[in-house]
């Protein structure tokens, strides 16, 4: 599966120690490496380890050369306070999520007014009543990020203990802070309101509400229809779709899974309803003059017409990185004159500030300034990038070993790119691309068998089969 190496000395413990550092990026240089007449690079020395049977496939050093917090959080978690807040138990509120999810913060539910309008909740886990501003929990947060989502384990970037007493659907009623839009046949919002609130949440997978939408139920009905109404609002205002494959990836000693994520309507129908949210937060902080970390982006670099997967493809190339900004400023990628990331505050730290100033605004406390917010942003940002590439590197990790398990295997791809003599393959099975070296255009379907898996090197390559057998 790796490189092939010459014969090599046997290493002393302190030796050990030496290369394992190198390979897990705790040290620059190394003259294990250098004595053994290896590169000094952590991708050499990961090769070193599995080449002695000092590591196993399944090790992944990302996080950890990264930077990432590997260690669960252990801090004390406060009771929620006393206080008012809006009684919703009356009205039925799902939170949607994949199956064996652990940590939902986000519900749906609809309440009709009368008179051509329907009022949309979305409410979400009052983390900041449990993490204000400044406090340890908010620091440790902080520094993390974000929640990391390994293939083999999951780091929360809050206590365990804090998931269970806030995460909404895990105790029969759960205080929330709940965003509504009064929303007419055609989409529009005619008001925005933000409360907190006491719910009554009941846990479904997409699975399930999707049979449920298929049987006429409601809300699930009236939801699909405002998430549909919703959406082509946003795209006459410029919102771009993109649709690439996705898989959930797992693994653990034994080896590695990947599962194509099916994409049922109600999927669809919960991210434009989470997207609402954020666009409703964004417009009641902005009416407020509440900074938050906005979320913002330009324009397109370019129009990517079509439906095909060199399409999306392309069309995901052409969109600019998001930016947080205290100020509030248009997001193109969304179709949105402002917005902000609001839905997920137990596993991003940016959308726990966004609950942190709106609850400040709604309890009468001082928020943060928008320099504090700017700082925040600086901060959490740069740890939760590190994150996000930690999750990249291992997911892609497992899925070479998922790959390697099965060496006679054809897979179907996609030429979706090219620049010279060199193209781009995805394989929708596995949401892998990789580069692919022959005259073929773009949009040709090609069967495929992936060999010299390189598992240090997070490498491999393709050759194109006509028969599958």
């Amino acid at each position: 599966m790796t490189a092939p190496f010459p014969a090599l000395p046997e290493l002393t413990p302190a030796q050990r120690t030496e290369v394992e550092l190198v390979a897990r990026g705790k040290q620059e240089k190394s003259r294990t490496l250098r004595d053994l007449a290896q590169p000094e690079t952590p991708e050499a020395a990961h090769a070193l380890l599995l080449r002695l049977g000092l590591w196993d496939e399944a090790r992944t050093p990302y996080a950890e050369r990264l930077g990432a917090a590997l260690t669960p959080v252990t801090l004390a978690v406060p009771d929620f306070p006393e206080e008012a807040r809006l009684d919703l138990t009356q009205l039925p509120a799902y939170a949607i999520d994949d199956e064996g999810n652990r940590d939902p913060d986000d519900a749906v539910g609809i309440e009709v007014l009368g008179g051509g309008l329907t009022r949309l909740w979305v409410h979400v886990a009052d983390v900041a009543a449990l993490v204000p501003a400044g406090s340890p929990l908010d620091e440790e947060a902080r520094a993390r990020g974000a929640t990391l989502y390994l293939p083999d384990r999951t780091i929360g970037m809050l206590p365990d203990a804090l998931v269970e007493r806030a995460g909404l659907g895990l105790s029969e009623i759960t205080p929330a802070l709940s965003i509504a839009l009064d929303l007419d046949e055609e989409g529009n919002a005619d008001a925005v309101e933000v409360q907190l609130t006491r719910v009554r949440v009941q846990r479904l997978t997409y699975t399930q509400a999707q049979e449920r939408l298929l049987a006429g139920e409601e809300p699930f009905v009236t939801l699909a229809r405002l998430a549909r109404a919703s959406r082509a609002l946003r795209e006459g205002e410029g919102a771009l779709t993109i649709d690439l494959p996705e898989v959930r990836v797992k693994a653990d000693d034994r080896g590695a899974t990947v599962t194509p994520l099916p994409k049922p309507e109600m999927r669809a129908v919960v991210q434009e309803c989470m997207t609402l949210a954020g666009w409703a937060a964004a417009i009641y902080a902005d009416d407020h003059g509440l900074p938050l970390p906005f979320a913002t982006q330009d324009a397109p670099t370019r129009d990517v017409p079509g439906d095909t997967l060199p399409a999306h493809w392309a069309r995901r190339k052409t969109l600019a990185r998001t930016r947080f900004q205290p100020a509030p400023g248009p997001h193109h990628g969304m179709g949105l004159d402002l917005y902000a990331q609001a839905t997920s505050p137990l596993r991003r730290y940016l959308d726990l500030v966004v609950h942190q100033q709106l609850r400040a605004h709604l309890t009468g406390a001082e928020p943060l300034s928008g320099k504090d917010v700017a700082a925040r942003v600086a901060q959490a940002q740069m740890n939760a990038d590190a994150t996000r590439q930690a999750e990249r590197l291992s997911r892609k990790h497992h899925t070479l070993r998922f790959v390697a398990a099965q060496p006679e295997r054809v897979w179907d791809a996609v030429v979706v790119e090219r620049r010279g003599p060199q193209a781009t393959l995805l394989l929708p099975e596995l949401a892998l691309d990789l580069p692919f070296s022959a005259p073929v255009p773009v949009g040709t379907a090609l069967r495929v068998r992936l060999t010299d898996v390189n598992l240090p090197a997070l490498t491999v390559r393709a050759r194109a089969v006509e028969d599958p057998a």
